[in-house]
């Protein structure tokens, strides 16, 4: 089975960005490790360094990626350290090598973000505060909706029709551990009116620090609109609960330009699980690929979904537990 990018060579797309950015590349170009997109480092014959992605096809539309890009630029113009694409010769941010959609950005060198001391963990927290004063000034019309009928709903649907599941018995029980899931976090999750405009995976690999710069943001990919807490949850070494100090000092530097609900600390758990779900979509759209294979070669059999079901099942009663710590009055 293709995954869309059978023919998608150096030979053949350098002399189509170099229409699109009109100047000359030197026929370099490197391949980053990605699964879900193509990503390449390209570099001009003036030696400045490039990075070009090809988006899955199919994945997202091309209002989707431009509401990406419009974010990035929306931040850009705020101050906030993000790497947006160039505007191509056509006047969009985005070309397109045959049907697979492409945004070219520069490349932007840095090392892993240290999260030590509450200090640091204090300028994390301020520069998400400012992601999301840009990302609460209009919803993305075109991006996922992070709630959990929504999420699990289309994950389900997902898998399902792509014959994910080796027989009915399998989907049933993913089915059931779906609806509880569904059920649980949908009691105490987030209204749909706090929901703004996110990164959507803000985990510590995706921040950078640049010296002589600071932190600096990267791979918006998964954009999506949902509960701030969602951005904030990755960057703590444990569950909020279980480490108040981190907590806290990320807190403080998020408040000083929102406000934010402690209490909504207790979806957490919610969304782990969701990120496990999602995961396992993730993983579908792609496991024609080659690469993938060789990856996971048990990904889809029956040993396979029993662990994950015996981990989607552990997972539930640690949901309800986030949710009643963050319930009692000491955190209303």
């Amino acid at each position: 089975m293709s995954d869309g990018f059978d023919s998608l060579t150096p030979e053949a797309f350098l002399p189509v960005l170099e229409s699109a950015l009109e100047c000359e590349l030197t026929g370099y170009a490197a391949a980053f490790h990605s699964y879900i997109n193509r990503v390449y480092e390209i570099r001009t014959t003036g030696e400045e360094c490039l990075v070009v992605k090809f988006y899955r096809p199919l994945r997202w539309s091309a209002e989707a990626i431009l509401e990406e890009h419009d974010y990035l630029w929306e931040c850009a113009d705020a101050g906030i350290a993000v790497v947006p694409p160039y505007e191509l010769v056509s006047g969009s941010t985005l070309g397109f090598w045959e049907d697979i959609p492409f945004a070219v950005f520069p490349k932007k060198r840095g090392r892993d973000a240290s999260f030590e001391s509450p200090e640091e963990l204090k300028q994390v927290g301020t520069l998400v505060g400012r992601l999301h004063m840009t990302g609460g000034a209009r919803r993305a019309e075109h991006r996922m909706i992070l709630s959990p009928d929504s999420l699990i709903g289309s994950v389900v649907e997902r898998l399902e029709a792509g014959e994910a599941f080796p027989h009915e018995s399998l989907s049933r029980r993913f089915r059931e551990l779906c609806g509880e899931i569904a059920e649980i976090a949908s009691e105490t999750f987030p209204a749909a009116d706090t929901f703004l405009r996110l990164h959507g995976d803000l985990h510590r690999a995706n921040l950078l620090y640049r010296p002589g710069e600071g932190l600096l943001l990267i791979d918006f990919d998964d954009m999506l609109n949902g509960p701030p807490v969602q951005d904030l949850w990755m960057l703590l070494p444990d569950a909020p609960s279980r480490c108040p100090e981190e907590t806290a000092a990320l807190l403080e530097g998020y408040s000083l330009f929102r406000e934010f609900d402690e209490s909504s600390f207790g979806v957490v758990e919610s969304l782990r699980a969701m990120r496990m779900l999602y995961f396992l979509s993730w993983c579908a759209m792609q496991r024609s690929d080659l690469r993938f294979s060789e990856t996971f070669p048990d990904w889809g059999t029956e040993r396979f979904w029993r662990a994950e079901f015996a981990d989607l099942a552990r997972q539930i009663p640690v949901m309800r537990e986030e949710i009643r710590f963050w319930s009692r009055p000491v955190w209303l």
